[in-house]
């Protein structure tokens, strides 16, 4: 059957493709006016995608903080690393002339051998990988330093390029490491750190660094702005600018004259005598600020040589019990409570006790002796008769007030707070020689800074000041009396008592006398408990020996107290006190003769001449600066700036004394031949290097020729002879 009416359906063919146009049109306009008007699709914002494509932003780096020691001497500093990268392929290569790749592989690794830590066949195997753009070095070729990357440079060798990486230097070496710290880059699992780096992705990771990281990070800044397609800057276009904010600079209480020559004792009796641990601290007992503190074992900061052979910061993270040294607190409560008669006799050897019996080290005693006797012979029968003659709960109460089981509050991280069970008649009697009772490092610095300091016990104190670089604002970390657990009266009488543990017929303290200063101290002798066994190592050098000492000894200004544990003895004719006695006499005669100086500074001399202030400055502005003081002046380093100088500013010397300025270019070694051991040891000073002396009198022989680079030595022997050899 034929449509009959052909005209009537294109008609309605017509009105449908119509009406189907009309909707389609109105859903256009629709959506575009919904575009236009909401300035979206999908989601998506159109105009911050246009913005987008036209805005570029950089950013604009902050510095973190440095660290200062108190004299403004870097201990910490920003610096930049350096991986080593050799390309392999000359696809990237356009001129024939300059190729950009690795050209002759033989000679590439025979000269990076020289530089890195990887053999030349190690090298050459690594360029002759095949399909591969460019390659790298493991951890040979990282973070290598500026003098590294200029030596290589220097070789000439076509492909061999460099990424820069944000790190942290620690210019001194070995240096108060575990309390300083160190920061770097965060690693994911495979220990490589992420493409886009900036020093403030550093992180702190121990001491300082990590305590205080929040103060040291910076916050980067950025700049925005507009260019075309073709990455030109559009015209009339706004800039906008954020700054950054660089993190605050520190400024510790180490003086690193005292804390450089601290490290060098330190490697010196760690090298002979192997000890499991050692510490040694040194604090002004009248404001609590740690002067130098070491550790051993420790790290080299920059090539974190050593760092897997302790984590622990010891002043802080690790408890021991202390021994003997603990008699000091038993002794100034005693007299505090009136209870010490110094005249009044006991018998020695052995005391029972409920749950036993406490012996002295002298298991068959000295008879019937006085407490002064008891004192001075350490004997811990005497002080467990103090202690009774107080009273258990008085005695207590005065552990309490010293601090003994409660944490210095340092802010250092994992703090410990140390153990007192104090529960058995046995324990009781034990903690009045310093058995059974834990403590830290800090713990014992701060109490006896209430016996130096006329009863004033003072919480120890690390930082001296935090700065804003940009602002100079100041925040100065003011000295904190913790309590006064003591009259002044009574830390007089206990110095002057401990004063016989040096100097008396029976003291055990005679090794520790220093010509010139009178010392009280006191030694300690502290079991270990075997960590299989729970019980107590017996015999042998299985003992932290340990000494603190305060001088001078009328008014002290300073307070060292050392702990050795468990050092190798193979000499019969040595025992654990004489290993530290190598650390506490040359440390202790160096703090005092340093103190001498200072005294006699504040006195006027004609001979004297006043150290300037010449770090910042260029080296040629620096020494026409020196020119008329009158001083010997040495410059380290090959440099046209000085960025370290000793004495510091504002600081006395004498005239034609020798000075040091070291430059911020790379340490070069000067002639010392005809120098004192003294001028000598100002060069380790300055360096951080260690320096050996064989011989006495004036330098003959170094072991690093003049003008040769000391970056990467650990060690310098110099020989000395006297005038007459």
């Amino acid at each position: 059957m034929t449509n009959k009416n052909p005209l009537k359906n294109r008609k309605k063919i017509a009105i449908l493709l119509f009406f189907g146009t009309l909707f389609l049109f109105l859903v256009f306009v629709g959506r575009f006016t919904y575009i236009m008007v909401r300035g979206e699709i999908n989601g998506e914002n159109l105009s911050q995608n246009v913005n987008n494509l036209y805005t570029r932003s950089s950013v604009l780096e902050a510095n973190r903080g440095a660290i200062y020691d108190v004299g403004g001497n870097p201990i910490a500093v920003d610096a930049t690393s350096y991986s080593l990268i050799a390309v392999l392929t000359d696809k990237w290569s356009n001129n024939p002339k300059d190729p950009q790749y690795v050209v002759d592989k033989q000679k590439t690794a025979a000269a990076l051998a020289k530089h890195i830590a990887m053999s030349e066949a190690d090298i050459l195997k690594r360029l002759n990988q095949k399909d591969l753009a460019q390659v790298e070095f493991g951890s040979a070729g990282k973070k290598l330093s500026y003098d590294i990357k200029t030596a290589i440079e220097e070789e000439k060798l076509p492909g061999i390029i460099f990424e820069e990486t944000p790190t942290r230097l620690y210019p001194n070496g070995i240096f108060a490491s575990h309390l300083v710290g160190y920061a770097e880059l965060p690693t994911d699992k495979n220990g490589e750190t992420k493409e886009t780096t900036s020093r403030t992705d550093l992180k702190g990771l121990m001491g300082v660094e990590q305590a205080y990281n929040d103060v040291l990070t910076g916050t980067d800044g950025s700049m925005k702005y507009q260019k075309d397609s073709f990455g030109y800057v559009l015209p009339n276009s706004s800039v906008e600018t954020t700054e950054p904010v660089d993190g605050k600079d520190i400024y510790l209480t180490l003086d690193k004259r005292m804390q450089v020559y601290l490290e060098s004792v330190m490697t010196e009796v760690n090298e002979k005598y192997k000890p499991v641990e050692m510490t040694a601290t040194l604090m002004n007992p009248e404001t609590g600020a740690i002067i130098a503190a070491s550790q051993r074992p420790s790290f080299n900061g920059t090539t974190k040589d050593g760092i897997g052979d302790l984590w622990q910061n010891l002043l802080v993270e690790n408890t021991f019990e202390p021994g003997s040294t603990m008699k000091v607190l038993t002794l100034a409560a005693a007299i505090n409570e009136g209870v010490f008669n110094p005249n009044e006799t006991y018998m020695s050897g052995s005391k029972k006790v409920e749950g036993g019996i406490v012996t002295d080290h002298n298991v068959n005693g000295w008879g019937q002796i006085s407490f002064l006797e008891g004192l001075e012979r350490s004997s811990n029968v005497g002080f467990v008769n103090l202690m009774e003659k107080m009273g258990e709960d008085d005695w207590k109460k005065y552990m309490d007030e010293f601090g003994i089981g409660k944490t210095t509050n340092s802010g250092l991280p994992n703090e410990q707070e140390g153990s007192n069970p104090y529960k058995w008649p046995l324990e009781k009697a034990n903690t009045s020689f310093g058995q059974g009772v834990t403590v830290t490092v800090f713990q014992m610095m701060q109490a006896y800074s209430a016996i130096a300091n006329e009863g004033k016990m003072m919480k120890p104190q690390y930082i001296s000041k935090i700065v804003d670089p940009t602002t100079g604002d100041e925040t100065v970390i003011k000295p904190e009396v913790v309590n006064e657990p003591i009259s002044k009266e009574t830390a007089d009488q206990a110095l002057n008592y401990l004063k016989e543990v040096v100097y008396s017929k029976n003291g055990t303290g005679q090794g520790y006398q220093i010509d010139g200063y009178e010392i009280a101290a006191k030694t300690g002798t502290a079991q270990i408990v075997n960590p299989e066994s729970k019980k107590y190592y017996s015999g042998g050098n299985n003992y932290i020996f340990s000494v603190v000492g305060m001088a001078p000894a009328d008014d002290p200004k300073v307070v060292l107290y050392v702990t050795v544990q468990q050092p190798t003895i193979t000499d019969p004719s040595l025992v654990g006190g004489d290993v530290v006695q190598a650390i506490f006499n040359p440390v202790m005669k160096r703090a005092l003769e340093y103190q001498h100086l200072t005294d006699e500074s504040e006195s006027e001399n004609t001979n004297q001449v006043e150290m300037p202030k010449v770090t910042g400055v260029s080296k040629e502005e620096a020494l026409k600066q020196l020119e008329e003081t009158k001083l010997d002046v040495t410059v380290i380093g090959n440099g046209d700036t000085i960025v370290q100088q000793l004495p510091l500013p504002d600081k006395m010397t004498i005239k034609n004394q020798r000075i040091m300025l070291m430059t911020n270019g790379a340490m070069t070694m000067p002639d010392m031949t005809g120098w004192s051991k003294n001028d000598a040891l100002k060069v380790a000073e300055i360096t951080g290097i260690e320096f050996t002396f064989n011989g006495e009198g004036y330098v003959v022989d170094q072991s690093l020729a003049p003008q040769a680079n000391m970056q990467s030595e650990e060690k310098i022997d110099v020989t000395l002879a006297s005038p007459q050899e």
